[in-house]
C-alpha cells in the first residue's frame, strides 16, 4: 500500500516578493512623506496677495480650516501639522494679515508665530495743517479712534505735552501702523521724529542768524514751506526772510495772513484782509508769527538754518509756480507790473504786493 504525503499549507508566496512589497511600501511611504514636507517647507501656497485676520483666542485648527477654505491650503492638516510637530499651535498672533508671493506653509506659521501683520501708511504731507491730519485720521477706518471730539490742547495733554500749540509740531513723513492702532499713536511718532530732526538741524545751523530757538526755526520753515514748493528757491526765500528780519523790516509774507485768517479766507487776499489784525498778520506785525502755519518738511528747516546769500528783499511769484528775486523796492515794483498786474492776477489786482 502507497503513501501520499499531505501537501502543505503554507504561503506560495516566497520570500523575495515580501521584501519587494515592504521595499514599494517603503518607497511609497518615503515619497509620499517627501512630498508632504515639500508642500509644507517649501511649496508656495496656491493664493498670494490675500488679506485675513486672525481673531484673538482663535485656535490654529480653526484658523487652518478657514484658510482651506479660503484656498489657501491645500491640507488644512499641513498648518495645524506642521503647528505641532513645532509646538507652536498656541503661540499664534492676532492681527490683520496678507500673504506675498511664495509663502510656504512654513513661512505662513513663521508670520503668524512672529505677528507680523499687515502694515498700513498714513502720510503726513508737507505744508498741512494740524487740524487736516487730525481729520484724515479721523476719516480713516485703519486706526481706532480716540481723538474725537477733543482740543487741540486736549491732544497735546494727552500726549504728554501741555500748553504747546500743535501746529508744526509733526514730521511730514510716511508712518506705518497695523490695524486698529489708536489715531494718537500716529501723533505720537511724528511729534518725536519732528523734535529729533530740529535739534539735529539747529545743532548744525549757520553762524550769525537772528533765530534765538529751535521754536523760531520751526516758524521760520514753516513759511518758507507754503511760500514755494521749488527745492531750489527755499534757500533764496530762507535768505530774503532772514536779511528782512536782520533789518527789522517786516516779513509781508502772504501764508500768514492767510493762516490767521482761518475759515474767513475764500481764496483771494484782500486789502480788508491786509488790514485785519490778527497775530499772524505779517504785514502789520514785525518778526515771526507767533507760532509755525504748517509742518515743514526737513527740507525747509534746513533752508531756514542755511539761507541763501545775496541782497535779495523781495520777491514775487511768476504764475509757473516759480518767483523773481529783487534787492530793491523799485524793481519788485516792476517785476509786480509785469508778472502780476498786466496778466490781469486778481488777487493782485486788489494791492500791490510788496515782499
Amino acid at each position: 500500500m502507497s503513501y501520499e504525503r499531505p501537501k502543505s499549507t503554507r504561503s506560495s508566496v516566497r520570500p523575495h516578493s515580501l521584501a519587494w512589497l515592504l521595499v514599494v511600501v517603503i518607497v511609497a511611504v518615503g515619497a509620499y512623506t517627501g512630498y508632504t514636507s515639500w508642500r509644507i517647507l517649501r511649496a508656495p501656497l496656491p493664493v498670494a496677495g490675500l488679506t485675513f485676520t486672525v481673531t484673538r483666542g482663535e485656535t490654529v485648527d480653526s484658523l487652518a480650516r478657514r484658510l482651506h477654505t479660503l484656498g489657501v491650503l491645500h491640507h488644512a492638516w499641513d498648518l495645524i501639522l506642521l503647528a505641532r510637530l513645532q509646538g507652536r499651535a498656541r503661540h499664534i498672533q492676532a492681527g490683520e494679515y496678507r500673504i506675498p508671493a511664495g509663502l510656504s506653509v512654513a513661512g505662513l506659521l513663521s508670520m503668524l508665530v512672529r505677528g507680523q501683520v499687515l502694515l498700513h501708511d498714513f502720510v503726513i504731507v508737507p505744508g498741512t495743517t494740524f487740524a487736516e491730519i487730525v481729520s484724515r485720521l479721523s476719516r480713516n477706518p485703519v486706526f481706532r479712534p480716540t481723538l474725537k471730539g477733543l482740543s487741540d490742547q486736549a491732544i497735546m495733554d494727552r500726549l504728554g505735552h501741555p500748553g504747546q500749540y500743535p501746529e508744526g509740531l509733526f514730521a511730514p513723513d510716511t508712518y506705518a501702523f497695523a490695524r486698529g492702532t489708536p489715531d494718537i499713536a500716529v501723533l505720537r511718532r511724528a511729534y518725536v521724529k519732528m523734535q529729533r530732526r530740529l535739534n539735529k538741524e539747529w545743532r548744525g545751523r549757520a553762524e550769525n542768524l537772528p533765530l534765538k530757538t529751535p521754536y523760531q526755526a520751526l516758524i521760520l520753515a514753516s513759511i518758507i514751506e507754503k511760500e514755494t514748493a521749488i527745492p531750489a528757491e527755499r534757500k533764496k526765500i530762507s535768505g530774503v526772510f532772514i536779511r528782512r528780519l536782520k533789518y527789522g523790516m517786516r516779513l509781508d509774507a502772504d501764508p500768514t495772513v492767510i493762516y490767521g485768517l482761518g475759515q474767513l479766507y475764500h481764496g483771494v487776499i484782500t486789502r480788508a484782509d491786509l488790514r485785519r489784525d490778527t497775530a499772524y498778520n505779517t504785514y502789520l506785525h514785525y518778526g515771526l508769527p507767533p507760532t509755525p502755519i504748517c509742518m515743514p518738511s526737513l527740507a525747509s528747516i534746513y533752508a531756514a538754518l542755511h539761507p541763501g546769500g545775496g541782497k535779495s528783499l523781495y520777491f514775487v511769484a511768476k504764475g509757473d509756480g516759480t518767483h523773481v528775486f529783487s534787492d530793491t523796492l523799485a524793481e519788485q515794483k516792476a517785476m509786480i507790473r509785469k508778472y502780476l498786474l498786466n496778466k490781469g492776477n486778481k488777487l493782485h489786482d486788489e494791492y500791490p504786493k510788496l515782499h
